[in-house]
């Protein structure tokens, strides 16, 4: 990346460094070459964008289409995990020392994003480690290849991942980094907070001052990045994330709330026999949430931050299990 970094301040574009940085060096016909799905998609990127089509016909040249891609995302969704199995994934004491060891290591970027955005360090702490262990499983694919694959060669979601192509190349041209370089998951998901690059786009920041946004190697650019997202997301700085339930004899189990979106505020939740450990107000939209816990049923209700966390992930189980990871991650330190 250095390299291109060095010809970028001299005002030289990547598209049109393509033998300079082996865009079209190999000897043998790639994977996509004379694809007319390609060719397409070149002529979008050359007419919307300003790309040049030269390069980018021997930018794909060098894209490679992996059936391991392919496999991974069509096979059969494995069961849904209850809570009682999907929280000793993330809660361990290794993750939660590697927590506190990463808060330690950058805690000057850590306050920082925290007095910046308003989102506390043990929630950024706690998004990096689950997404990829605090670096350690950042994804084995490049970027241009995951994409490529999906977008050309998985009807079922190709347009979806087509534009996130349209997005990688997008934030490539204005990092001026080799787009080859850069690896990623499966699905194209990149760095330490794994963004796909339309989120990239959207949320990243140069924390650093740099110059370049790097959320692959600089916890400096992916801790700011996390915070980005969270507070353009709407998090309440000072507010609580979620609080646990009980329920009486006769409460409505039903209220549970189907899906992630707030459907109710906590005065109905009340009304249906649900009574919260905190004190908060009646007029607050919340999420009333069921987990089949380790010893048995488990009631919380999500409130807006709460929300929030699943707008990275979808799912309440992760946004619980980056909850409890800040909380344990926190404990850990104040022992220390």
């Amino acid at each position: 990346m250095q390299i291109l970094r060095e010809w970028a301040a001299r005002g030289v574009h990547w598209v049109g460094l393509a033998g300079a940085i082996g865009f079209g060096g190999a000897a043998h016909a790639g994977d996509y070459d004379g694809s007319p799905q390609v060719a397409e998609f070149v002529n979008e990127m050359t007419r919307d964008y300003g790309f040049a089509d030269e390069q980018l016909l021997s930018l794909f040249h060098d894209v490679e289409r992996k059936q391991s891609i392919l496999d991974a995302i069509s096979k059969p969704a494995e069961r849904v995990k209850a809570w009682k199995e999907y929280r000793p994934i993330f809660i361990t004491d290794a993750r939660i020392k590697a927590g506190a060891d990463f808060w330690n290591q950058n805690a000057e970027a850590l306050a920082r994003a925290e007095k910046t955005y308003g989102v506390p360090a043990q929630y950024i702490v706690a998004i990096i480690g689950v997404e990829t262990f605090f670096g350690r499983n950042t994804g084995r694919y490049r970027v241009m290849d995951a994409l490529s694959t999906l977008g050309f060669d998985y009807p079922p979601r190709a347009d979806f991942f087509r534009k996130e192509l349209k997005q990688f190349l997008l934030l490539a041209r204005e990092q001026q980094v080799d787009p080859l370089s850069l690896n990623g998951s499966y699905a194209g998901a990149m760095g330490l907070p794994q963004f796909m690059p339309s989120s990239f786009r959207a949320y990243a920041v140069d924390f650093d001052g740099d110059g370049h946004i790097n959320i692959w190697n600089d916890p400096t650019d992916a801790i700011g990045s996390v915070a980005s997202y969270f507070k353009q997301h709407g998090w309440q700085a000072g507010q609580p994330v979620v609080s646990q339930a009980d329920l009486g004899v006769d409460s409505a189990q039903d209220a549970v709330t189907p899906g992630l979106d707030p459907q109710m505020n906590l005065g109905q939740l009340r009304a249906a026999g649900w009574r919260t450990h905190d004190v908060l107000p009646d007029d607050l939209k919340v999420t009333a949430i069921r987990f089949d816990g380790e010893n048995g049923p488990e009631y919380w209700v999500g409130l807006p931050n709460f929300y929030v966390i699943t707008r990275y992930n979808r799912s309440a189980m992760y946004a619980m299990a980056v909850h409890q990871l800040a909380d344990e991650i926190v404990r850990v330190r104040g022992v220390h």
